[in-house]
């Protein structure tokens, strides 16, 4: 399937990007969680990314994360100097990105917004990320999305107890 499946904001960001050979795969039922779009991709759920919005000191922040792990809340705060860090309401997900929670994908906004990826993703050949909706996915090489991502590597990740 090609890119034509996403939403025009999210085709036209691959166009941009110079992406064009992406395959955007879109599903019969949204894939809201990282277990169900593993799932229906038939992959692990550490390659899904997930695009997680928070609010560093108010200010919107992009944090992606493998579907397998959790963000440490306390390590985006150190990683950005903030003095709190909270999970975005769903307003504030689509005022920032343009996309509702479920389908953020990692590039493509509305607004320039900090990204941090979390060093993790790396560990994998190719990663599958939201196309701008909970029905569609995008495989990509994890080096390559964070770059377009315009991300910054962190360890951002919860620490198994």
């Amino acid at each position: 399937m090609s890119a034509s499946l996403a939403l025009p904001r999210f085709a036209e960001a691959l166009r941009e990007l110079g992406l064009h050979d992406v395959e955007v795969r879109r599903f019969p039922d949204a894939t809201r969680t990282a277990a169900q779009a593993a799932a229906a991709i038939g992959c692990d759920p550490s390659e899904i990314v997930k695009s997680l919005v928070f609010a560093a000191d108010g200010v919107p922040v992009l944090v992606l994360m493998d579907g397998s792990s959790r963000v440490d809340v306390e390590r985006v705060r150190q990683e950005l100097g903030a003095a709190a860090v909270t999970r975005a309401d769903a307003d504030l997900v689509r005022r920032t990105t343009g996309y509702a929670i479920g389908g953020v994908p990692p590039f493509g906004h509305v607004t320039s917004t900090r990204v941090l990826a979390d060093r993790g993703l790396l560990g994998h050949d190719v990663v599958w990320a939201a196309a701008g909706t909970p029905h569609t996915v995008f495989p990509l090489d994890p080096a390559t999305l964070v770059a377009h991502a315009g991300a910054t590597l962190a360890d951002v990740r919860e620490r198994s107890a």
